[in-house]
């Protein structure tokens, strides 16, 4: 039996790979080119759409604890991520093109896939499916979902940061350094003292924006457009993607008041994104907003920030934990649609998906992962029926299972966190090595 997988992002490129390295023939169908989205600048299967960064590695942190999980479950795209990883510091970011070029060449040379540029626009009800058609997923998709869920569709918009050459920064007012001074100066700053802030939040709040109608209103909140954060307070961004804390100019010895900080987009290092600055400005605003930034008053954009619709279903009443649907269980989902925010929650959820297709494939039980994990927590809070408002969730502590914890361990977050991680890791390695 063959296994159909719609779309070919992060997720469903995932679970294609791992289906297919189980022996499982699969049919891969991807829209682009013929049919694009608002976000989408290339027709190459897993396209990192807004920044290139997966967070962070480091395994005492939710997401680089996450990663950490997929490398033991054997993922291809976090293994292809590191291959293709630039600086960044505690960060895995990556050079996107090379990356997205490397897993289309891995999907396009494995016999077992099928990789098919088509639009698809019902769900094949009666075959083993992967739906990982992503936040974008196409209108007449999205309205079969609808007919097949019984939900209605929830929204919400994410936002693009805009990417300037390195070599229009000028350098006698930015400098290299990351936070803490841990690792390698990898960023890009831009510092600011309270009079450049001044200008810059004036500029920023009173700049024209691109209307949005009311249902388009709701965002996520981990991933705000920086006019929303601004709005929320004077010194909101000295608080969030502007904060100075840890950048110490060696140049003069003194912190900052606020600091635009710039993450390498290419393994060139010829490009850079302004880290936190997803925006739904217009552009010439978004132009003046940044050239009023010190360092970038020359700055030559190459990509603006822009804003599209996210789409994602009410998993709680519609998923399993398995990541098929209760009443269609021949019908799993992956990746954003499913509620889970991030690049790397997206890569997770089609690993799982596709683990688990394979093993519906071939009768055996499903994978259920335990919440001690940070993917089985994901999967678990996604499912869970008791979830009266579902929104979409990144990896995070609070969604781990703390039960059998010392209290004093739960006292300190140091402890709890390494805890936490040392348990996880155990229990996914106990399980990948049954």
């Amino acid at each position: 039996m063959k296994l159909t997988i719609i779309g070919a992002g992060l997720a469903g490129s995932e679970a294609a790979l791992q289906a297919a390295n189980a022996g499982i023939e699969v049919n891969l169908y991807e829209m682009r080119p013929d049919y694009t989205t608002g976000a989408h600048k290339t027709s190459k299967p897993a396209e990192l759409v807004c920044s290139n960064s997966l967070g962070a590695f480091d395994e005492t942190i939710a997401s680089g604890l996450l990663k950490a999980e997929l490398k033991i479950l054997n993922s291809q795209l976090i293994k292809t991520a590191f291959e293709y990883k630039v600086p960044a510091g505690a960060a895995l970011a990556v050079d996107r093109e090379g990356f997205s070029q490397k897993i289309q060449d891995l999907l396009l040379s494995n016999p077992k896939i099928n990789f098919i540029r088509e639009k698809i626009t019902e769900i094949p009800k009666n075959d083993v499916v992967i739906v990982a058609s992503g936040p974008l997923t196409a209108k007449e998709l999205t309205d079969d979902i609808l007919k097949l869920t019984g939900e209605n569709q929830l929204k919400f918009f994410d936002a693009i940061a805009p990417i300037v050459e390195k070599s229009s920064i000028n350098f006698d007012i930015a400098f290299f350094q990351n936070r803490y001074g841990k690792g390698t100066d990898d960023y890009i700053n831009c510092p600011m003292n309270s009079n450049q802030y001044e200008k810059f939040y004036n500029i920023l709040v009173n700049a024209p924006k691109i209307e949005l109608k009311d249902f388009e209103k709701k965002f996520f909140e981990s991933c705000l457009p920086i006019e929303v954060l601004a709005s929320r307070g004077k010194d909101t961004l000295r608080f969030g993607p502007m904060k100075p804390v840890g950048l110490i100019d060696c140049r003069t010895n003194e912190e900052n008041y606020a600091v635009v900080q710039l993450r390498q987009d290419d393994k060139a290092g010829d490009l850079y994104n302004l880290v936190g600055f997803q925006t739904n400005l217009k552009w010439g605003a978004q132009k003046e907003l940044i050239r009023s930034i010190p360092g970038l008053e020359n700055a030559n954009i190459v990509r603006y920030g822009v804003m599209h619709a996210n789409k994602f279903i009410n998993s709680p009443k519609i998923l399993h934990s398995t990541l098929n649907m209760k009443k269609s269980p021949n019908i799993f989902f992956a990746g954003q649609i499913t509620g889970t925010e991030g690049y790397t929650e997206a890569i997770a959820t089609g690993l799982l998906a596709g683990i688990n297709a394979v093993k519906f494939i071939k009768n055996e039980p499903l994978l259920e992962l335990p919440e001690t994990t940070m993917l089985g927590a994901l999967t678990h809070y996604i499912s869970f029926e008791g979830q009266e408002h579902f929104q979409p969730v990144n990896s995070n502590w609070g969604i781990i299972d703390k039960n059998g914890i010392d209290r004093k361990i739960l006292k300190n977050k140091k402890l709890k966190t390494e805890f936490m991680s040392k348990r996880a890791i155990e229990n996914i390695s106990k399980l990948f090595s049954d």
